[in-house]
């Protein structure tokens, strides 16, 4: 069995090497071996066993199974895609909805939950949780979930891009909510403002969905830092391809958008 590089850190420690030796078990699938190694399905490719494609239900009975990475960038079920993301990953659901994408986060969230709105919505369940990641539903083609392998916002935003390659929209969503964002004038706004702001900025939005104000604050410039970023990680996605192309194929074929009003969280 021979797994990508990409993916062997989902491997246990002693087992992180190019070839590994997996009993041929009829009784089992070629997705169980996989899986039982610590490999999601939801990250693996086409799998190929004795030099054929096959499906992670073909019994595992053979000489040589091929585990290759998703291919990037990853088809999702919706065009463009849509994320509802795990409550570890609070600070990424808002830097993907600064950046103008649709994403689904709620601190409380259980995983039946979030596997049953990722199903039901079309959207890929972002986590770092691979025990929810191994629910078969979420593999199945189209597949509804991807793991997070970055603990820190910026390269996590970066996996999330190449992974999926989304179009961006900057500045039109709620960081809070998720809601757009729709233009608006100080005069409508009336006394959500603080009066320092009401004299020192001119344009505003206001969340469609909570009714929250937005504008470009003080922090603006650390966040279209990170839009630019974002845009530089999409710029350079062709390049980033080709380079790790040889890898899969050949080893195993917490801000806001401006701020809000006093007394809104």
């Amino acid at each position: 069995m021979e797994v990508a590089p990409a993916l062997r850190f989902h491997l246990p420690p002693p087992r992180r090497r190019p070839a590994l030796t997996v009993p041929a078990d009829p009784a089992v699938t070629v997705g169980h071996v996989v899986q039982a190694l610590g490999v999601p399905l939801t990250e693996v490719g086409q799998l190929v066993l004795d030099d054929d494609p096959v499906d992670p239900a073909a019994r595992a009975v053979g000489a040589r199974l091929l585990v290759p990475a998703v291919p990037a960038p990853q088809p999702a079920p919706t065009s463009p895609p849509r994320f509802v993301l795990d409550v570890h990953l609070g600070s990424l659901a808002r830097r993907l909805r600064l950046l103008g994408l649709d994403v689904a986060y709620a601190r409380d969230a259980a995983d039946d939950d979030l596997a049953a709105t990722a199903l039901a919505e079309d959207r890929v369940l972002l986590t770092r949780d691979r025990e929810l990641l191994r629910r078969r539903a979420l593999s199945v083609p189209p597949r509804h979930a991807a793991f997070v392998r970055a603990t820190a916002v910026e390269p996590q935003t970066a996996e999330v891009l190449r992974r999926f390659a989304p179009p961006l929209a900057p500045w039109t969503r709620c960081l809070v909510c998720g809601g757009p964002l729709e233009a608006t004038t100080k005069a409508e706004l009336g006394e959500l403002l603080p009066a320092g702001t009401r004299r020192t900025y001119d344009e505003f939005a206001r969340c469609a969905r909570c009714g929250r104000p937005f504008w470009r604050g003080a922090h603006s410039r650390g966040l279209e830092e990170a839009v630019r970023r974002a845009q530089e990680v999409l710029e350079e996605m062709p390049r980033v391809i080709g380079e790790t192309a040889h890898d899969v194929q050949g080893d195993a074929a917490q801000q806001v958008p401006g701020e809000a009003a006093p007394g809104v969280p």
